[in-house]
């Protein structure tokens, strides 16, 4: 939208705003980042050169540790519905990213998918992005559940994936675990959109399971293959590092935990919990001579609340503490003893690739935010091998076209 388009509206512009909005589109890895939540992409993205100069979430609790991160990002983050966003307020940028929420499109949820509550927040993220016109970013990147590929049987991703087509970008998409870099079980899916021109898809001879790859498993290579109507834009990716982290890494040494252990009684009504397989499997633990940690999470079953154990040395998926069911317990046996504690924050701190992350908030408040947020080592990782080369791609294509007379 012109300025003077905006000047009639009558939105009240600041001399700051004016200014953002008047800097042209530069490839400088500047980012705005869209539901931000407590700054795990920021995180992972400036550990890999790039610079987040603007940011926006609608949860104050999230926004408040994201403060206690970035002590300096007060200027820069709106805490605001995305719906409710104006678009002068958010500065020309090379990136901008969309952890929007996953609530709709997960198997945790009611799977109403992009129409639902809370995913259907991603149409705000796209109508922030039209509005932007000439100062859209060059690169979008999206993150989300691998429920976001399957929800409504495909359709909620195809219209995504076309949503951003519309707006000039070609599409990729590929999943990262990670259980890659840290001991936790945590798969996304990620879209990026560029305004870089590739070949197309369609102008390729395919064979069924071309795109399959470690990054690209079969539902996701068999999407792209089926829907050569969406405009793709698919670029290699190295080998995905081998998984070497285990839960004994990062846990609290017992005299700077800030979780107490908890008492014999409520220790033994969750090991009383286990079905017989996984009480069998706690009390070879037990007896072992050797200390070993697991992780249990408490799962309804037929209608009773079961205590479910893991020993592979992996934590399961972080989530947000809603219930019981949120929060994953720790596990330590050997010895002939056993003891119980949740996870501590900055335990979780750790299996989401941020050791040294600022914690100030109440443990509750610390849970829900790293278990609502995305693993920054797999933020590093793409930033590092996708879209810092994508941004020397676009950069010579820039000059190229700017060589050629072309606009």
């Amino acid at each position: 939208m012109p300025e003077t388009e905006l000047m009639s509206s009558g939105a009240c512009l600041t001399d700051r705003s004016l200014k953002l909005y008047a800097n042209p589109v530069g490839l400088d890895k500047t980012c705005a980042e869209f539901f931000a939540g407590i700054g795990l992409m920021r995180y992972g993205l400036e550990r890999c050169g790039w610079r987040v100069v603007f940011a926006n979430d609608i949860d104050p609790q999230k926004q408040e540790m994201y403060a206690a991160q970035y002590p300096e990002s007060d200027p820069h983050f709106v805490i605001r519905d995305v719906h409710d966003l104006q678009t002068y307020e958010v500065p020309s940028v090379t990136l901008a990213t969309a952890s929007f929420p996953c609530n709709d499109l997960s198997l945790a949820g009611a799977r109403k998918g992009l129409l639902g509550k809370q995913s259907s927040a991603l149409w705000g993220f796209t109508r922030v992005l039209e509005e932007m016109s000439y100062r859209r970013p060059p690169i979008v990147m999206l993150e989300n559940v691998p429920g976001f590929l399957t929800s409504h049987n495909g359709t909620d991703f195809a219209n995504a994936l076309a949503e951003l087509n519309r707006l000039g970008y070609s599409v990729d998409a590929f999943m990262v675990d990670a259980i890659r870099f840290v001991p936790q079980s945590r798969q996304r899916l990620f879209v990026i959109g560029s305004q870089l021109y590739e070949p197309s898809v369609k102008q390729r001879t395919l064979t069924l399971g071309f795109f399959e790859s470690e990054a690209r498993p079969k539902p996701l290579a068999d999407f792209i293959f089926n829907h050569t109507e969406i405009d793709w834009a698919i670029r290699d990716l190295p080998p995905l590092p081998a998984s070497t982290g285990r839960l004994e890494d990062i846990i609290d040494t017992e005299s700077n935990s800030q979780e107490p252990w908890w008492p014999s009684d409520r220790a033994e009504y969750l090991l009383n919990q286990m079905s017989a397989k996984h009480r069998q499997i706690a009390n070879t633990r037990i007896a072992a001579e050797k200390v070993t940690y697991g992780t249990v999470f408490r799962r309804v079953r037929n209608g009773t609340s079961m205590a479910e154990l893991r020993t592979d040395g992996i934590a399961g998926c972080l989530r947000t503490p809603r219930g019981g069911s949120g929060r994953q317990i720790l596990f330590k046996a050997g010895f002939g003893e056993y003891h119980v504690r949740l996870l501590s924050a900055r335990e979780c701190a750790r299996l989401m690739g941020a050791d040294d992350f600022r914690i100030s908030a109440p443990r509750n408040q610390a849970l829900f935010g790293f278990g609502d947020a995305v693993c920054a080592s797999v933020i590093e990782w793409i930033g590092t091998h996708y879209l810092n080369p994508l941004v020397v791609d676009l950069a010579e294509s820039k000059e190229r076209n700017g060589r050629d007379g072309k606009h």
